[in-house]
């Protein structure tokens, strides 16, 4: 297993630590195809929803985390996340678990070029 490779599970298992605690209620992984299939599993094992998003750099997207999470981002999918609304934006750090402070400064930032 490559140094990359371990790296990026270490992450997700992190992240899967936060969930499982409730330190956070969703979570985002940028990935390779080949950890997703590791990752997918054990997001299934766990009984988390996730939702999967194919980027043109050849890397994957993997939101995971509570249903209701996965739910309100389904919402505002079929765009890129760079295609986001301000208010899209805030909601979705607001889920990760992002600082609220921060959150409302690129709100107000990203909200004055809208």
């Amino acid at each position: 297993m490559s140094e990359e490779k371990r790296n990026e599970l270490g992450v997700f298992f992190h992240m899967m630590y936060e969930l499982n605690k409730g330190l956070r209620t969703m979570a985002l992984l940028t990935t390779t195809d080949e950890n997703f299939k590791i990752v997918r599993e054990r997001i299934e094992k766990c009984g988390y929803d996730y939702m999967v998003e194919y980027l043109k750099s050849g890397y994957i997207n993997i939101f995971f985390g509570k249903e209701e999470s996965i739910k309100v981002l389904k919402q505002f999918k079929g765009k890129s996340l760079k295609e986001f609304s301000p208010e899209e934006d805030f909601i979705l750090g607001a889920l990760l678990g992002y600082n609220i402070e921060q959150q409302c400064k690129r709100y107000i930032e990203r909200k004055k070029v809208s």
